[in-house]
């Protein structure tokens, strides 16, 4: 199986240095920085595939505090930028198909820390506006003295099978004849497992009997974590509410039968909904 998409950032994250401004100072000149415009896209190479890069001497010495320090690999630092719109912008989800692992990843840790920086602007305890510290990792409230961390919302998201067919969904929204796997968000005081069996309840009332983890995804639209799992259900006929417009079982033949007539289309392929859809298919030869 392929990576799942925007998992390739292995760069040492160096929390140490964050609040250090001196030694970050002694890296920025050489550093390579990525820079993002105000959609958290980024620019790409003009007439070719790859990130557009600058070295942190290009930028003023005042840009050194208002950039993102991401990590360190053996080639030195990396930092990432706010700047003005490309002319050669690149979303997120165009990244997966036109950047490299690494690169495709590392765009996913900058739009994430940059979108919860643009958001989050006032101390929600006592409203005092926020100042980032420890490079853009940590907004400080100088009102109440509370630090307010990047936000992550975990949601899962599971195959379902009573042992030989896999349950789909559908919403209403979604291009005609696309399904996909369930997900859903945890809930206050939820087990992971919990939330498997309650949202598959909820969405399309099949019994959960055990469900397994399997992978995770940064999915910072603006700030997912998706938590893909497997989980074992009973052969229930599904009965949808209003979050879903249907909700069917297939079993692998019938599910590439159905792709192969172009009525059925499943998740995008650099979800992790479609990575699971796929190691399932794979598993079955």
């Amino acid at each position: 199986m392929p990576p799942i998409a925007f998992t390739g950032c292995l760069i040492d994250r160096a929390e140490h240095l964050r609040n250090d401004r001196e030694r970050l100072a002694g890296l920025w000149p050489t550093a390579r920085v990525l820079s993002l415009d105000h959609n958290a896209d980024v620019e790409t190479n003009a007439g070719r595939d790859g990130l557009a890069l600058q070295r942190g001497d290009a930028f003023s010495e005042d840009a050194l505090d208002a950039a993102l320090f991401l990590g360190i690999d053996d080639d030195g630092a990396w930092f990432a930028h706010r700047t003005d719109a490309f002319v050669n912008a690149l979303d997120l989800r165009g990244a997966a198909s036109r950047l490299s692992a690494f690169e495709a990843g590392l765009f996913a840790y900058a739009r994430a820390l940059l979108l919860w920086r643009q958001r989050t602007r006032f101390c929600v305890q006592c409203g005092t506006p926020l100042r980032m510290t420890h490079s853009g990792h940590i907004a400080r409230c100088d009102g109440c003295e509370s630090d307010h961390y990047p936000r992550i919302d975990a949601a899962v998201i599971m195959l379902v099978s009573d042992g030989e067919r896999l349950l789909l969904g559908r919403q209403a929204s979604w291009p005609q004849g696309r399904y996909s796997l369930l997900a859903g968000f945890v809930e206050p005081g939820e087990r992971l497992e919990d939330t498997v069996a309650r949202e598959v309840m909820e969405e399309a009332g099949v019994r959960v009997l055990r469900a397994n983890y399997v992978a995770s995804q940064p999915w910072p639209f603006p700030s997912g974590l998706m938590l893909g799992f497997s989980a074992l259900a009973e052969p229930d006929p599904p009965r949808c509410n209003d979050e879903l417009e249907d909700a069917r079982w297939f079993t692998r033949d019938e599910l590439l039968a159905e792709v192969a007539s172009g009525r059925l289309g499943l998740s995008r392929p650099e979800s992790i909904s479609r990575w699971l859809i796929d190691r399932w298919l794979d598993e079955g030869g």
